[in-house]
């Protein structure tokens, strides 16, 4: 039997989430999928294990981020699909079958975004598919929500890639994720792209992972985090957006950053956050950006006003988790 999804499995260093993640997989329901890990040149012991349980595997000599080594798997796969899975998640046993038939649905969805809850917290969302603003901010929708929720299945601005299924012939129209991206945003930068040409990006309630998060950069920030998607935010809407949408946008965007900006002085990472903007700056001087073509122009439209959207719902979910955290006092 033909198999339909390749699970690519990004690797650095993160040995001590191999067994739990393989053993899920080998708990999985519906069996007919290839397995590739992509190991990013660890240095734990993590090759070793891999070869000792001789799982599917290509070395990469040195670590080229999340997106060099995702589009690795990708090139080297030949299945319809291809579900690409963080090392530090455990999906449930009818987690590839419900994927699979999610992106069956329609062949103008390029992705679907699973339900990913937080692993010692299985009481609470960690992502229900990503969002982006107006503002120029990136959210998990759903992030410390109770997990009981999120039922319905939806349009998403981008699925979450840390435990996603692509449709693979469409990177061959829109490319692979943008490795100077390096980490961060890349999935959000591969949905935008993919909704310029008119595909769509779901969530899937019934496909449930449960993820540590922040398993290889080791924290929810940190100086590398806050520099690289700080540079990465300012390249994402430089490349996607046409002239005249970013002019459009300019004043929420520069509001947005200051509104980061005094965030990121308050938690101590200041320095970090400015770095990351100058270096965003100068990046964007050799950025590709994406051609306009008159003929999408309904679909930029339709972006737009997801953007607005997106930007009211993160105010409610926010306000949301606030009332929360007050009751609870």
């Amino acid at each position: 039997m033909r198999k339909k999804v390749t699970i690519i499995i990004p690797n650095y260093n993160g040995l001590k989430f191999m067994e739990p993640c393989f053993k899920a997989l080998r708990a999985q329901s519906d069996q007919n999928f290839e397995l590739l890990v992509v190991d990013n040149g660890s240095s734990d012991g993590s090759v070793e294990w891999l070869k000792d349980h001789q799982i599917p595997s290509i070395f990469l000599e040195e670590n080229t981020g999340f997106s060099g080594a995702v589009n690795v798997g990708i090139r080297e796969s030949v299945t319809p699909y291809v579900i690409l899975l963080n090392n530090d998640t455990e999906p449930d046993p009818d987690y590839v079958r419900e994927m699979v038939k999610a992106i069956e649905r329609s062949p103008k969805i390029f992705s679907v975004s699973s339900k990913m809850i937080q692993l010692y917290h299985k009481d609470l969302m960690d992502d229900a598919g990503d969002m982006y603003s107006v503002l120029g901010w990136a959210y998990q929708r759903g992030v410390g929500q109770k997990s009981s929720g999120y039922k319905k299945a939806c349009r998403v601005f981008s699925a979450c890639a840390g435990a996603a299924i692509y449709r693979r012939e469409v990177f061959d129209k829109i490319g692979g994720f943008d490795e100077d991206h390096f980490a961060y945003l890349e999935d959000i930068d591969v949905g935008y792209r993919a909704k310029i040409c008119g595909y769509e990006n779901w969530y899937c309630p019934k496909a449930v992972v449960y993820h540590v998060g922040s398993g290889t950069s080791g924290s929810k920030y940190n100086s590398f985090k806050v520099k690289l998607a700080a540079r990465n935010n300012l390249y994402l809407n430089y490349k996607n957006m046409p002239l005249l949408q970013l002019l459009f946008n300019l004043l929420p965007i520069l509001a947005g950053m200051a509104v980061k900006y005094l965030f990121f002085r308050r938690i101590g990472f200041a320095s970090d956050y400015v770095e990351g903007v100058k270096e965003g700056i100068s990046t964007l001087k050799k950025t590709k950006k994406v051609r306009f073509q008159m003929s999408r122009l309904g679909n930029y439209i339709r972006i737009e006003g997801e953007l607005i959207f997106g930007t009211f719902l993160y105010v409610w979910e926010f306000m949301n988790r606030k009332l929360k955290i007050d009751r609870s006092i």
